[in-house]
């Protein structure tokens, strides 16, 4: 598998500057409008989001520790074959064993924290990242997400997890689905408006 490519600079934390059309790519890609989105983490190959650096509190108040969202369905639908098949449970076991992963694995656990706390503090998550680090591994999609972001090195069971993955962005890109659709929907008002 080829590993996407790393993103181009995204704006300085706190700028929050998301473009409307990742916005609408994002609410597409969910079936529901995204909550608190900071910033695009990582686009996917065809151009589209594929995680979001989220803000540590929703604009309802909500505490929300997940920074890094895996958005495209592709991705978290080939993720979720993967922890259906217990990868989680192997590498929690592992970490229970390797003494360097655990602490490459804490490290990223580390890495979590400081780059939420970048986008503000939220005392009711505060020393809580998510996925199940430091200890265990509970969501791959977490890890995988924060792979994403962060770049190879960060944290070694989202690269590990990254790493099983087929190109989910293969044989046909969701940018070039959804611009088909699009214009099948404006053609279809534009012939009913014709009528």
């Amino acid at each position: 598998m080829s590993v996407p490519s790393r993103p181009s600079p995204q704006p300085e934390a706190g700028t929050h500057q998301v473009e409307v059309a990742d916005l609408d790519a994002v609410e597409r890609q969910l079936g529901r409008p995204p909550r608190g989105v900071a910033e695009v983490a990582h686009r996917c190959p065809c151009g589209e989001p594929d995680v979001l650096r989220t803000e540590p509190r929703l604009p309802d108040g909500t505490p929300f520790p997940t920074t890094y969202y895996a958005t495209c369905p592709r991705l978290t639908g080939a993720v979720s074959t993967l922890e259906t098949g217990g990868l989680m449970k192997e590498m929690t076991e592992r970490l229970a064993r390797d003494q360097a992963l655990a602490a490459a694995y804490a490290r990223a656990h580390e890495h979590y924290l400081a780059q939420r706390a970048e986008l503000g503090d939220v005392p009711e998550i505060d020393g809580i990242s998510a996925g199940g680090m430091p200890t265990r591994v509970k969501c791959l999609h977490v890890l995988v997400a924060h792979s994403l972001a962060a770049g190879p090195g960060v944290n070694p069971l989202g690269d590990e997890a990254l790493a099983m993955l087929d190109d989910w962005w293969l044989p046909t890109s969701c940018a070039a689905v959804h611009r088909a659709e699009d214009a099948a929907a404006e053609d279809a008002a534009e012939l009913a408006a014709g009528e």
